[in-house]
């Protein structure tokens, strides 16, 4: 293992910085989202979800959690699950990207009064929690297998590490550093033989090397990586694989068991990698994300399709209606992705990114980001009803986006991942910039060799193709730029009207102030079929446009017919229509009501309609209704 090295520069604002590898990432002191699609979004989620976020922790108590626990009064007050804590502290993060992104000097003040209460309550020791470790509770760590303590620890310490990038080296980051080193000593060789139930200590901690140069913090989550699979944890009803202790991490062969766990797993394991040089353990986890995207990923990105465990089904078991796809979960597989991106340089990463954003963790929050889906099944056969405004769910899977959940990790961190958005777009090698993120931008940075280079990027990506990168600031000399040409449009982009050939489009040149290039990519409705491995929508057709994934509601559907009752005639191809498309649907009547079978086809033709889809990400925004995303075809 090799000794942890920074060849970029620790202090930039983003949530991934590699000390080493194929790309850096930029920060968001260096790309501004100024208009569409995700400006818009980053805009809603710092002035209404991370209030919103702040005053639903208020009202239910995870705040007021550590105030109990100085006043003696935690085992009578405590509200919320076993890993409350973990949501203050993923709020916090959040806030604090968003301090670094505007400035906000309320936001600012609000992360001083939050710090001041969570860090009244660490013991002298660095031990932090409000659920375990006072007369009354349970011991320190005596329920690694559910209790969440290292779990909540990560989180407070990402928070921590999004303090340090954005210029503040403040008492939080200090809270997480003695929580920290607590771990190491608590858990280090010479500790405890133990892991968390529930990943996510692991990358946490690895971002805290990378942020203050502490080995001690990379060491400790390498043990925790190795430790990983090795029985550590009890046996369950759904198996150690459900908290992937079943099998180490090198000799995993797919991701399997909790998805969230897995992938907060995944992501953690190629961090470790990364700064200690094992390219063996790089390896083995690309393969098994590869894998898992070849076999148990929905159209959407989205991943889990078990309900009862929150997990990975077999390979290809993939119902769309009994789709669990938390969003959590999408925001796992975004950080796996662009860490391999960045570990490898392998632009196709940018695509899982783009999906995974756009058809998952966009479809989350209500267009007032107020409300939030938990869950994101292809398929709703029954309307389900309105949330209550001032009531919380259990985990929204009968109703609509709901305001807030027992279980609160989703709106958080929807709110954390768009706060730091900008630094998903793009990154530089020594001699070149690459766009992976296709959105209205100001981009102004340094190549790796220190030279200086500004583009500006007009798009109105993702209902529009063209994307035009104007450069502002040109660097000596001859430079490279490459734009991701998404696997949708490999063999039909063009860049300046010359054909593209694969996956990257580059141009490698000494490019003067002002200069223009215009990549074109076909965002027109296409056909979708799936793997015939994959049951549950055989005969059935799916339509995307461009990065999107459209779908069938019954709000645009005629009179009352329900989405199950119709067909689309695919000899009347899909048309654009705004944000959308235009097919011919084929309604379909069910002969009989009082049995589900016969010896030959019931269904007979009716009146032919026309089907307007819809983004999927837009879904259940007009009111209660069904939907579809695989279509039969008539």
């Amino acid at each position: 293992m090799r000794t942890l090295v920074h060849n970029w520069t620790t202090t930039r604002p983003a949530p991934v910085l590699p000390s080493s590898g194929t790309l850096r990432p930029l920060g968001l002191d260096e790309v501004t989202l100024t208009e569409g699609f995700w400006a818009d979004r980053q805009r809603i989620n710092g002035e209404a979800s991370i209030p919103h976020c702040d005053y639903w922790e208020t009202r239910v108590g995870w705040i007021d959690n550590f105030r109990h626990a100085l006043d003696g009064s935690v085992v009578q007050h405590r509200r919320g699950r076993e890993f409350s804590d973990s949501d203050v502290y993923k709020m916090v993060e959040a806030m604090a990207w968003e301090v670094g992104r505007t400035g906000d000097p309320a936001l600012n003040a609000r992360i001083a009064e939050l710090t001041a209460v969570i860090g009244a309550v660490q013991e002298p020791d660095g031990y932090l929690n409000t659920k375990f470790g006072r007369p009354g509770q349970g011991e320190r760590y005596s329920d690694l297998a559910w209790g969440h303590e290292l779990y909540c620890y990560g989180h407070l310490i990402q928070a921590a590490v999004a303090r340090l990038r954005t210029g503040h080296d403040d008492e939080l980051v200090a809270i997480a550093r003695r929580a920290a080193d607590h771990v190491c000593a608590e858990f280090g060789p010479d500790g405890r033989d133990g892991v968390c139930g529930h990943p996510e200590i692991e990358v946490a901690l690895v971002e805290l090397a990378r942020a203050t140069g502490e080995r001690s913090y990379l060491d400790q989550a390498a043990l925790f990586v190795e430790r990983r699979g090795r029985g550590t944890l009890p046996d369950i009803e759904f198996g150690r694989e459900y908290y992937q202790d079943d099998v180490p991490v090198r000799d995993a062969t797919i991701l399997r068991g909790h998805a969230v766990r897995a992938l907060y797993l995944s992501a953690a394991a190629i961090d470790v990698a990364v700064e200690t040089g094992d390219d063996a353990l790089l390896e083995a986890v690309r393969d098994q994300y590869e894998a898992t995207l070849a076999r148990r990923t929905y159209l959407t990105g989205g991943m889990g399709s078990h309900h009862q465990d929150e997990a990975f089904g077999d390979d290809h078991e993939l119902p769309p209606d009994r789709a669990y796809c938390e969003t959590c979960a999408g925001v796992a597989s975004v950080m796996v992705a662009w860490r391999l991106l960045l570990a490898t340089g392998d632009t196709h990463w940018g695509d899982v990114v783009e999906r995974t954003l756009f058809n998952v963790v966009a479809t989350s929050p209500a267009a007032d980001g107020r409300a939030f889906f938990y869950t994101n099944p292809l398929h709703k056969r029954v309307p389900g009803e309105t949330a209550h405004p001032d009531e919380v769910s259990a985990r929204a899977l009968s109703r609509l986006r709901a305001p807030w959940f027992e279980v609160s990790c989703c709106p958080t961190n929807v709110a954390r991942t768009f706060a730091s958005l900008g630094a998903y777009v793009a990154t530089v090698s020594d001699d070149a910039l690459q766009l992976h993120q296709y959105a209205p931008a100001r981009i102004t940075t340094t190549l790796g060799d220190g030279r200086a280079i500004g583009l500006e990027v007009r798009t109105g990506y993702p209902y529009a193709g063209d994307v035009t990168v104007r450069v502002t600031t040109a660097p000596e000399g001859e430079a490279g730029l490459s734009l991701r040409v998404p696997a949708w449009a490999v063999g039909s982009a063009t860049l300046d009207g010359e054909p593209v050939d694969g996956e990257v489009a580059t141009i490698r040149r000494a490019f003067a102030e002002g200069d223009e290039v215009r990549l074109s990519l076909p965002v027109v409705p296409r056909i979708t079929t799936a793997d015939n491995r994959i049951d549950a929508v055989r005969g059935c057709v799916a339509v995307e446009r461009g990065p999107l994934v459209l779908c069938a509601e019954s709000t645009d559907l005629p009179g009352d017919l329900h989405v199950d009752a119709i067909r689309l005639d695919l000899a009347s191809p899909p048309t654009a229509d705004g944000s959308g498309a235009i097919g011919r649907g084929r309604a379909v009547e069910h002969a009989s009501a009082t049995w589900p079978y016969a010896a030959g086809p019931r269904e007979r033709d009716a009146d032919t309609f026309e089907l307007r889809l819809v983004p999927y990400h837009e879904w259940a925004n007009r009111g209660p209704s069904t939907m579809r995303v695989w279509i039969p075809t008539a």
